[in-house]
């Protein structure tokens, strides 16, 4: 099975035009209503995927202390120098399945389907298995994934994303191809950024690799990992997850 090993190195620099419309506020309030409620005393909070440092910035602000892993070293670099009010961000460059820290954390979180990156059985369970090393007992592993059910029903499609700033004007075509045998969707992403200073054309291509992930799965390989599963919902809405559910929030605690 192909990895991801590349993702992002290329299309990182036009991630967050390509993502302006997203609601990082949303998201972080929906994060830290997760996390408070499961632990009202949760301050410390080790990122896996930061990306470019949205999230963790965000949730900064609100009072955590956070600390991000990010494997694309151009996402990487922009995330350590993400504004954050508080000063309670900082990102590291680091692979999430084998990165040690020398303390551990109240929360482990992993947003925006980094742990669907996370394409073999093995992968999977040394991310868990590294989350789990990282936090204090009782502590709390968040993440979201694609879930199985959606992406049979549904089928991924074809997509295309036009979005400029004063700069750059960017489209971005996404290409999807279903592994059914392996769970896994390989995504095409043709990239063409246009300057507007003197029209010049990239074109940067990326194979994503995408894993979908069912309900029975994530309970036995939180079993396996020390975890039991506290709480599983559609992100972001709270609401029970069906066969239109992309994205499912899960949120487990570390139970040795």
């Amino acid at each position: 099975m192909e990895m991801n090993e590349t993702a992002f190195e290329g299309i990182g620099a036009y991630y967050d035009l390509l993502y302006g419309d997203k609601d990082y506020s949303a998201e972080a309030e929906y994060v830290s209503g997760m996390l408070r409620r499961a632990n009202a005393r949760a301050k410390s909070v080790l990122e896996f995927g930061a990306g470019t440092g949205r999230h963790g910035s965000l949730l900064a602000s609100q009072g955590f202390q956070i600390t991000g892993v990010e494997r694309s070293l151009s996402m990487a670099t922009s995330g350590s120098t993400a504004p954050s009010s508080s000063g309670g961000f900082v990102c590291i460059p680091g692979d999430i399945r084998t990165v040690t820290l020398d303390r551990t954390f109240d929360a482990v979180i992993s947003l925006f389907h980094v742990v669907s990156y996370q394409t073999r059985n093995c992968d999977v369970l040394q991310t868990f298995i590294n989350a789990e090393k990282h936090l204090v007992r009782d502590g709390l592993f968040l993440f979201d994934v694609w879930h199985g059910p959606a992406v049979l029903r549904e089928r991924p499609a074809v997509r295309i994303k036009e979005v400029e700033d004063v700069a750059t004007r960017v489209t971005r075509i996404a290409e999807p191809e279903l592994d059914s045998q392996n769970s896994v969707v390989r995504v095409r992403y043709t990239i063409l950024a246009e300057s507007k200073h003197d029209g010049r054309l990239t074109t940067i291509r990326e194979d994503h690799y995408m894993r979908y992930f069912f309900p029975t799965e994530i309970n036995l390989l939180a079993h396996q990992t020390g975890f039991t599963v506290e709480r599983s919902e559609e992100f972001l809405t709270g609401r029970m997850p069906s066969e239109a559910t992309w994205g499912v929030a899960y949120l487990l605690r570390k139970s040795v």
